[in-house]
């Protein structure tokens, strides 16, 4: 088990891990990712992990996965602006798609997060307990 009595070097490690499981699962769908889905996947892992830590009661999974979801489609709206509006790169146009937002979030992506945010939550309190020796994580459905 690693010790690391530095939060820096938590975080750092949580972005990272996050960061290449979120272009991992975006090369795995469409064949290629950009250094923004990096930095925007780090900062969505570090946030769903402190949802735990954000409530000093237990949450419940479906509770979380919804505020993921959410927490992911802000920041991926943010990102797009950043990246594709105002930068011009067009790493991703939901244009085409039902219920889009300003072609950079739809309601269809934030169902899908919904649904990733659940490994992503699993992935980040089995990290935290037998990599970093936190607390074993316990969860309630509903």
């Amino acid at each position: 088990m690693l010790k690391l009595y530095n939060n820096t070097l938590k975080y750092i490690l949580l972005f990272f891990v996050g960061g290449y499981a979120y272009c991992g699962v975006e090369i795995l769908f469409r064949g290629f990712s950009h250094i923004s889905m990096l930095i925007a996947g780090g900062i969505c892992f570090i946030l769903i992990g402190l949802l735990n830590e954000a409530f000093p009661y237990k949450i419940s999974l479906i509770s979380q996965m919804v505020m993921s979801a959410l927490i992911v489609t802000i920041i991926e709206f943010v990102v797009g602006l950043i990246v594709n509006v105002f930068m011009g790169l067009g790493v991703w146009d939901y244009s085409e798609l039902p219920y889009n937002f300003m072609g950079q979030i739809c309601l269809l992506y934030t169902n899908i997060w919904f649904l990733l945010s659940l490994p992503a939550i699993l992935m980040d309190d089995y990290l935290k307990h037998y990599l970093l020796g936190e607390e074993k994580p316990q969860y309630k459905i509903f």
